[in-house]
């Protein structure tokens, strides 16, 4: 993620960006979502895993795939066909950008708690 004033936060995966955009505040006080200029998530496709924009990327959820720490996951991929290549593998559904909501946001991340 880059602000308008050039700083860059960085995320260990597109679940954590969503969490972040989520409640920017929380994050990085005295900041808000009208300061993001962009926002890039790792193209999950591929050996390359270049940058691609959030926004128009698509994710899957429900994967069998896990995130970092075991969490929930929403791998992200550059071309809807990619996204669907991937759902049929490892099971899933392909969502927009857009699609992606608090909701699902707050689920995702409460998976993977665990006590120590």
């Amino acid at each position: 993620l880059i602000f308008s004033n050039g700083d860059a936060q960085f995320f260990d995966s597109p679940l954590s960006l969503f969490m972040y955009l989520g409640d920017v505040a929380r994050y990085s006080p005295g900041r808000s979502a009208d300061d993001v200029a962009a926002q890039f998530v790792t193209d999950a496709s591929g050996p390359s895993r270049r940058w691609i924009d959030a926004q128009s990327a698509f994710y899957v959820v429900d994967s069998s795939a896990r995130g970092p720490m075991r969490a929930g996951n929403l791998p992200a991929f550059a071309t809807q066909q990619a996204a669907r290549q991937f759902a049929e593998q490892r099971g899933g559904k392909v969502l927009a950008f857009a699609d992606v909501d608090a909701a699902l946001v707050a689920q995702l991340g409460g998976q993977g708690v665990h006590a120590h």
